[in-house]
C-alpha cells in the first residue's frame, strides 16, 4: 500500500451551494457523507450517478446478503483497497460472516475448510474477473448451475462494481 499523498483534494461539504442539492441526497439515501464521497463530489453528476449504482448494487441486489459481502471483500483485497475492506467486513459479519471467514479472504488461496462449495465457486469466480478478467467457459459452467438470470448478473455486476470502486480508491489513494 503506497503512503503517497492522496491525488485529488477532498471538497468540504457545506462549503459549495453549487453542491447543496447532490450533498442532501447522498445524506437522504446513507445517512451521511462518507470520506469517499467528499472526493467524488468533485465530479457531482459522476457522485450522483456512483450512488445510485452502487446503492442499487448493495440494497437491490438478488444474491445473499453474505455472497455479495463475501464478492465486495475479495475484491477489496485482490486490488489493496483496504479503505473498501475495513468499510465492509462490519457488514459482512452483520450479513452472517464469521471473523474467521473475513480473515481467510485475505488469504492468496481459497480456505476449503471455512468457506462451502458454492461460497468457493463464488470466490473462484471473483478471482477470475478480477485478475484474468475473462471467464472460462468450464469455470462459467459451473457457476451458471448455481446461478443464472438475474441472480448470474448480479454475481458478476458485483464483482465489476466493486473492481471499479476498489480502483478509483486505490488510483487516487483515497483511504491510504
Amino acid at each position: 500500500m503506497s503512503t503517497s499523498p492522496k491525488r485529488l483534494h477532498p471538497i468540504t461539504i457545506g462549503q459549495d451551494p453549487a453542491l447543496a442539492d447532490i450533498e442532501a441526497k447522498i445524506v437522504a439515501k446513507r445517512g451521511k457523507i462518507t470520506p469517499l464521497y467528499t472526493y467524488l463530489l468533485n465530479s457531482p453528476t459522476l457522485a450522483a450517478g456512483w450512488e445510485e449504482f452502487t446503492r442499487a448494487v448493495r440494497q437491490s441486489n438478488s444474491l445473499p446478503a453474505d455472497i455479495r459481502e463475501l464478492v465486495i471483500l475479495r475484491v477489496a483485497v485482490l486490488n489493496n483497497a483496504m479503505y473498501e475492506f475495513n468499510a465492509h467486513a462490519p457488514i459482512a459479519m452483520e450479513a452472517g460472516m464469521s471473523q474467521e471467514q473475513v480473515d481467510a479472504v485475505k488469504e492468496p488461496s481459497i480456505s476449503k475448510t471455512l468457506f462451502n462449495a458454492q461460497e468457493q465457486l463464488v470466490l473462484e469466480l471473483t478471482d477470475t474477473m478480477t485478475r484474468q478478467i475473462e471467464v472460462p467457459d468450464e469455470l462459467f459452467a459451473r457457476v451458471h448451475q448455481h446461478y443464472q438470470g438475474q441472480e448470474l448478473l448480479d454475481l458478476c455486476i458485483t464483482v465489476g462494481a466493486y473492481n471499479m470502486v476498489s480502483r478509483v480508491l486505490v488510483a487516487l489513494h483515497i483511504g491510504h
